[in-house]
């Protein structure tokens, strides 16, 4: 969020920060993008969220991203230069809007998509050429999306083969248990207080446990981790 976004988002909304919005919130503007723009190839997003923290596990809505087909890349915390052409284009936007000098979240809006559309259709970019004129493979991805037809389109092993990728650090607590998604699960109570190492078993939908060695410890359901959670959204214990 940038600054002219942050100081003027408590006037027009009591949602003054990005990770107050509610992830089914963003999701029904990705719905919309995705309707008109196709289904990208990938995201790149940063690390607060909604998308995910720490580089820990994806959170439901990157999980709901990833059944679709759509990539994630994270960019490295407090490095948002690795994603520079986005960031340029929300200040330019912020310079030509002059968002602040608004009286309403209406006018704000129809200025933004005022401004978008001169930004991309009409303003000189090269060769005397619009950025949509000089680029038009961008007008759609190729990849057409209708929400109506989401549920036969997400696919559940896209995120399983996502997961196993991952090689999560956890703290056994003094109890036993260790926490994804704000979900505890039994380690088992002798290894409380050793640092371990958290696997998806994407054959058996569990989580895998091991020491720092590599030596098995135990392994718990990621009963988390269903179709029917992330598709609600409903993966992280709130």
């Amino acid at each position: 969020m940038n600054a002219a976004a942050r100081c003027c988002g408590p006037r027009f909304s009591p949602l003054g920060r990005w990770n107050q919005v509610p992830p089914s919130a963003t999701r029904d503007q990705l719905r919309r993008s995705f309707g008109r723009w196709g289904l990208p190839g990938s995201l790149r997003v940063d690390n607060g969220a909604p998308w995910g923290s720490r580089g820990d596990w994806p959170t439901e809505l990157a999980l709901w991203a990833i059944g679709l087909g759509v990539g994630m890349t994270w960019n490295a915390p407090r490095r948002p230069q690795e994603n520079g052409v986005v960031e340029r284009s929300q200040g330019t936007g912020a310079r030509w809007c002059e968002p602040w000098t608004c009286d309403s979240a209406e006018e704000r809006q129809a200025r933004l998509e005022r401004m978008d559309r001169l930004y991309r259709d009409t303003y000189p970019y090269r060769e005397r050429l619009s950025r949509s004129a000089y680029y038009p493979g961008l007008t759609h991805s190729g990849r057409g999306y209708d929400a109506a037809s989401e549920a036969a389109r997400w696919d559940w092993a896209r995120v399983a083969a996502h997961l196993s990728g991952y090689v999560v650090a956890r703290r056994v607590d003094r109890r036993g248990f260790v926490s994804m998604y704000d979900r505890g699960h039994y380690v088992g109570k002798i290894h409380g207080g050793k640092e371990i190492y958290v696997m998806f078993d994407p054959d058996t939908c569990d989580w895998l446990f091991v020491d720092t060695g590599g030596h098995y410890l135990n392994r718990k359901p990621a009963t988390e981790l269903t179709r029917e959670r992330i598709l609600a959204l409903d993966v992280t214990r709130r």
